[in-house]
């Protein structure tokens, strides 16, 4: 017999086990008290240990939905279930990827079933179970096991299928139907956290059509978000949500950018110019996208182009409180530094958050200014994203404009050049629905992103660009096909100034740069 413990599952009684109780309950500090002993702060204490303890399971939670919280971060390789007590024991392969696991949950509750669940470490380093006794958690885990390991040669990215039955993953597969107004990846963990942890999101492009993979926490919040979301618009009139269960259990993201994220692994790397899915897993997801032209599934609506910027300016996000697109459209800004700011600096800082119609810079506060923006959505994001950043030295003050729109001068009227029109300009960013520059919204960064670079421009040439513009630039890096680049400057503020400065700058032969902001580091 080991000198760690036996475990037999007949009697749930510990012999030999390292605390020294004799009763399982014991793992988790025996007083009789469950509700007072796990509140918040207690339930992840202990030293490490690649054994999960978890408890208040509701009573007809399966073998299969316990494992299903491990598989986001590993290998699952022993589980008891103790049904008597609403408890089980999970195992995972490595201890690391019981600490992610911990961590993740001492920051989003677990839930099954719609119950909170309590997870810690077990006092227990391994798990050895009768088998003959366990043998209904052992098949289901045999059935995970052979397939992880089956799937485990698809090049850097692993998709785990199991025993588990479609109506169980916790992956949803999602493709959206007229897509005239775009969907990030921010937007889809934004309406689906609402039916519980989002674990992990792919997003990319297939037969034209925007999809995605998303991967909860708890199967059930899988199949309350497909009940409650399934056919719904996320924009008035447009971008239909078609939702499937998908055969994957786990999805292993090698990336996280605007393409694909972990949230459970912040320090994966951005993994700039790379595709988002792996090509082994497109290909086990084309077997089920196939299945989703079924009778009676949404048609498109046939919304003509015209329509759809309306709709798209009409838009009100589902689920999405405080923003709605057909809100106030106009900004005030203040605390401008009057000596510097113009309508075209305004415009084009505030053109990387929205189309911006008009600026006006009032004639007896030039330190204030208002800016029009397409819709209600594009000045929430620029009030999101702007206020309280530095422009010209002084940090700005964003708020939404009691006033509908911006008035131009009266005609022959000479307002010093305070007001403009931008309503036709060829720079706005999202004037052409479903364009890639509604996928790249960042918050004001430090690294930039620089795109439309022609074949002649070097590094040495852009370095010197951008540190004439009153900064430092502290890395720069070509993609692979020398077109775009990222730069890192100093300051958020230097990166500010140093786009308002060069975005749409002349390179020469006909390239005009492209300046943004960027999630990525160099």
């Amino acid at each position: 017999m080991s000198d760690l413990e036996y475990i037999d599952v007949n009697s749930h009684k510990i012999l030999g086990s390292l605390d020294g109780n004799s009763n399982i309950s014991g793992e988790a500090h025996s007083n009789g008290n469950d509700s007072k002993k796990f509140k918040g702060e207690d339930k992840m204490d202990g030293a490490p240990s690649r054994v999960l303890h978890i408890r208040k399971l509701p009573g007809e939670v399966t073998e299969t939905e316990v494992i299903a919280l491990g598989l986001p971060f590993g290998k699952v390789t022993n589980i008891l279930m103790l049904k008597g007590k609403n408890q089980a024991f999970l195992e995972l392969a490595t201890e690391e990827a019981a600490i992610t696991m911990v961590n993740y949950y001492s920051a989003v509750t677990p839930h099954l079933r719609n119950q909170p669940i309590y997870i810690q470490y077990s006092n227990h380093k391994e798990l050895k179970t009768d088998n003959t006794l366990n043998q209904r958690a052992q098949a289901v885990l045999q059935a995970v096991t052979a397939v992880q390991t089956a799937n485990t040669p698809l090049s850097g990215t692993t998709v785990s299928e199991s025993a588990v039955t479609p109506a169980q993953s916790p992956v949803l597969r999602i493709i959206i139907d007229n897509m005239y107004y775009p969907v990030t990846l921010d937007v889809l963990h934004q309406i689906f956290s609402k039916f519980g942890a989002v674990l992990k999101i792919i997003t990319f492009t297939k037969n034209n059509q925007f999809q995605a993979l998303l991967q909860y926490g708890d199967p059930v919040n899988a199949q309350q978000a497909k009940l409650a979301l399934d056919g719904q618009n996320i924009y008035n009139a447009c971008c239909t949500l078609r939702i499937d269960f998908s055969k994957l259990v786990n999805l292993n993201v090698k990336y996280n950018n605007d393409k694909s994220r972990d949230y459970t692994r912040p320090d994966l790397p951005s993994g700039d110019g790379q595709p988002a899915l792996d090509p082994a897993i497109a290909a086990a997801f084309a077997k089920e996208t196939s299945l989703l032209a079924v009778p009676g599934a949404l048609s498109p609506l046939a919304i003509p182009n015209a329509a759809a910027a309306a709709a798209a300016a009409a838009a009100g996000r589902v689920g999405m409180p405080g923003v709605s697109a057909g809100g106030n459209t106009v900004l005030l800004v203040s605390n401008l530094n009057e000596e510097m700011v113009t309508p075209q600096s305004l415009f084009t800082l505030f053109g990387v958050y929205g189309d911006v119609q008009r600026v006006k810079i009032l004639y007896n506060k030039k330190d204030s200014a208002l800016i029009q923006m397409a819709d209600g959505n594009q000045s929430q994001l620029a009030m999101n994203h702007l206020n309280g950043q530095k422009m010209y030295g002084k940090i700005i003050r964003v708020t939404l404009s009691k006033h509908q729109t911006v008035q131009l001068p009266r005609e022959g009227l000479d307002d010093q050049g305070l007001t403009k029109d931008f309503g036709n300009s060829p720079l706005h960013r999202f004037k052409k629905p479903g364009s890639k520059n509604f996928q790249n919204i960042f918050p004001p960064s430090a690294t930039l992103h620089l795109s439309n670079i022609p074949p002649s421009v070097a590094e040495e040439d852009l370095r010197t660009l951008f540190a004439n513009t009153g900064g430092t630039v502290k890395a720069f890096k070509f993609f692979q096909d020398h077109k775009m680049a990222l730069l890192q400057m100093a300051t958020v503020e230097e990166a500010i100034q140093a786009l308002i400065d060069l975005h749409n700058y002349n390179l020469g032969e006909n390239h005009h740069l492209r300046v943004s902001f960027s999630k990525s580091t160099i």
